[in-house]
């Protein structure tokens, strides 16, 4: 079948020097000078720009539309595991469960109550009518306020991450007018529910202030509680489990600050916990006259505890708690009344520790399968011995426990359902170990079926993301069985970038080390053919946003390994992005990759790695890459501007494909089922570009 012809994107060059180095960029133009409006109103895209994307989308389903059956096939196999009328399990707060369901059908969640002892169920909102008529809607959160009579619900219209908080009374299912725009769409409310905390975000769509909303007032009025300044810095909200604070978190990658809010004093202001001092990590939770501490100071690198007395919570007044254990990293933590949960992993598996705080005795949930996923949800509650966590494996569907933290009881209350049916028994989940380049070990999450015959001839989806300190789970993801089902191999590579070995694999993956991340994914790339798994040139690489740098960057690297890539929203066009310093988040991102408008050395380090500036005449493999117009992470003109380049100057493969969603941003569609589509166009191209069975293997 002849190929159509890809668009070609115009050259219009522009040559700027920094640091004595010209930097031409032949596809500039492709970034809208109204990108801020665009965020806001998609439509507001300049009309040359606007039509080169279309061009890109029209041939990125001319290439796709012999696998258009396959696609269909593809969201009806995934659509069919998933239990459209499924509901989270209710959490007890007071008199009532909260939790949200879906109902048959239904692209958007319903947020319920029933009385807590059992009951008639109230839906306190319908996203699936909020959303009705509207080209993208996003909930992003609804919070019920401490008496139960009020509802905060926030949501994205745009896809650009611009959410709007309204109010709901919850005796009538009326929103009160005077809605808060331009948030975050985080919200805490104080304890006499007459007024909550939000963070709004400024001109250049950066968190960087606290408000507090007084009910029955005109939004313009609120009063601004908090400001960050300085760029480089974000701002969130949350709230302790014991209910008693709101926290300030303020942060960039690197350094970290927080600050209290009494939330029983209407008139309480931020309180300072610890100063930031460069480098230093912290996050903090409530335990009656204390307060309890995760930190990496004094050499902690994976974390430990402490304690401090909530009335002098400085450095000095710190008591240790939990110490640091090199290799064990400490994720997360929760004081209940009685007890201290925590959250930790050692060698990219996670395990649950609970202690007894009036005896400090502890132990541990761990699970045997060699690689698994496992969260832990603390609820709404405070005085309470029970705690939810959840438990998958890349063959197990997700286990949902409540686990008496005093008898050590654990009651199953919720199994996800796969209702096309899913036998673990016919699969197999392995952890394997690559040799990096420099001879560190990275670890491999693999699944295949347990009928595989691994003599090389198998394809291989590898999936990779290494960056922010981010660990890939090794859990239940069904989607993935339409590939595994076809004789795939899917294998997740946890690179360094990530904390799957602790607060050291993060920083050996970024700034000037930040090619370890690439060279780590390509190393599991060969182990896997090394073993049989799969081969050369029968791999497909996969990543997403900052995973898409990697799969810019192996493109340039190790072309002759993959036989297709396939990048969402991907962060290609490091350089530029870096050196332009009104974008959202090129200030927060100079400690992850370094400031090269500051730092010559920073400069070329990234000028040497960067995808877009690194293209080569070379072969590429197949490439598609995704895009959303309204993203403000990763905008849209990076991926616009490598295809670009890429189509200029390769010497041969591909095809290469680009595909923009003209209606979302950073995390493609929000409906449920409309992200299968998305899903199956990826998947599909994987299954064409490998030559792998259309169908399923008996």
């Amino acid at each position: 079948m002849t190929q159509p012809l890809p668009p070609r994107a115009p050259a219009r060059p522009v040559t700027r020097t920094v640091h004595g180095t010209d930097i031409t960029d032949a596809y500039g133009w492709l970034r809208a000078d109204n990108w801020r409006d665009v965020l806001r109103d998609p439509t507001l895209l300049p009309a040359d720009i606007r039509d080169h994307l279309r061009a890109e989308n029209a041939y990125a389903d001319a290439i796709l539309a012999p696998a258009g059956d396959l696609r269909r096939r593809l969201v009806a196999e995934m659509r069919g595991r998933i239990k459209e009328d499924d509901s989270s399990v209710p959490s007890p707060d007071g008199p009532y469960s909260y939790y949200v369901r879906f109902r048959e059908g239904g692209q958007h969640p319903l947020v319920c109550r029933r009385p807590r002892d059992g009951g008639e169920e109230t839906i306190l909102l319908d996203a699936d009518a909020l959303a009705a008529g509207k080209t993208f809607f996003d909930l992003a959160e609804a919070q019920h306020s401490p008496d139960h009579r009020l509802l905060a619900w926030s949501a994205d219209e745009t896809g650009g991450e611009l959410h709007t908080i309204r109010l709901r009374d919850l005796a009538t299912g009326a929103d009160a007018a005077g809605a808060v725009e331009w948030t975050t769409g985080e919200v805490v409310w104080a304890a006499d529910s007459r007024s909550f905390y939000y963070v709004r975000l400024d001109e250049n769509h950066r968190p960087s202030r606290v408000f507090r909303h007084i009910l029955g007032t005109d939004p313009a009025n609120d009063e601004e509680i908090y400001r960050e300044d300085d760029a480089g810095w974000f701002v969130h909200l949350s709230r302790t489990q014991s209910g008693a604070f709101g926290l300030i978190s303020v942060s960039d990658h690197e350094t970290s600050e927080v600050y209290l809010i009494d939330l029983a004093d209407p008139s309480a202001r931020p309180r300072l916990v610890v100063a930031r001092e460069t480098g230093h990590r912290y996050s903090v939770e409530h335990m009656g006259d204390d307060l309890v501490i995760s930190t990496n100071a004094d050499g902690a690198e994976d974390f430990k505890l402490v304690t401090a007395p909530l009335s002098a919570p400085e450095r000095e007044n710190w008591r240790e708690l939990v110490p640091h254990r090199p290799g064990i990293m400490l994720l997360k933590h929760t004081a209940f009344r009685d007890f201290l949960v925590r959250l930790e992993r050692e060698d990219a598996n996670p395990r649950l520790v609970v202690r007894a705080l009036a005896t400090d005795d502890e132990h541990a949930i761990a699970f045997d399968e060699p690689a698994y996923g496992l969260r832990y949800e603390p609820g709404y509650e405070y005085d309470t011995p029970v705690v939810r966590f959840t438990y998958s494996s890349m063959t197990t569907p997700a286990e949902t426990y409540a686990y008496d933290m005093a008898s050590r009881a654990r009651q199953l209350i919720k199994r996800r359902e796969v209702p096309s049916g899913h036998d673990p028994a016919r699969y197999v989940t392995k952890r394997l170990f690559a040799t990096a380049a420099d001879g560190e070990t990275v670890p491999i999450s693999v699944l295949h079926r347990r009928d595989l015959a691994l003599d090389g001839t198998a394809p291989c989806l590898l999936y990779g993301y290494g960056a922010y300190g981010i660990a890939i789970p090794a859990d239940f993801e069904s989607n993935r069985l339409s590939l595994v089902d076809r004789g795939f191999v899917y294998a997740i590579a946890h690179i360094r970038g990530g904390t799957e070995k602790g607060w050291r694999w993060y920083t050996d993956g970024k700034r000037e080390k930040k090619t370890n991340s690439f060279s780590d994914f390509i190393a599991a790339g060969r182990h896997l053919a090394a073993l049989g798994y799969t081969a050369p040139r029968r791999l497909v690489a996969h990543g997403g946003s900052a995973g898409g740098m990697l799969m810019g960057a192996v493109a340039n690297d190790a072309p002759d390994l993959f036989r297709a890539i396939l990048a969402e929203v991907p962060f290609v066009d490091v350089l530029n992005t870096m050196l332009d310093d009104s974008l959202p988040l090129t200030p927060p991102e100079w400690p992850e990759w370094g400031d090269p408008i500051r730092d010559e050395a920073a400069f070329r380090r990234i000028l040497a790695y960067s995808p877009y500036d690194q293209v080569k005449p070379q072969t590429y493999p197949a490439i598609l890459a995704v895009a959303g117009l309204s993203d403000p992470r990763v905008t849209y003109w990076e991926p616009a501007k490598w295809v670009a380049r890429l189509r200029e100057r390769m010497t041969g493969g591909g095809p290469v494909a680009l595909h923009t969603n003209m209606e979302a941003g950073h995390g493609g569609a929000a409906g449920r089922f409309e992200r299968l589509e998305e899903v199956a166009r990826l998947y599909a191209f994987a299954i064409v570009q490998t030559g792998a069975s259309e169908e399923p293997l008996a």
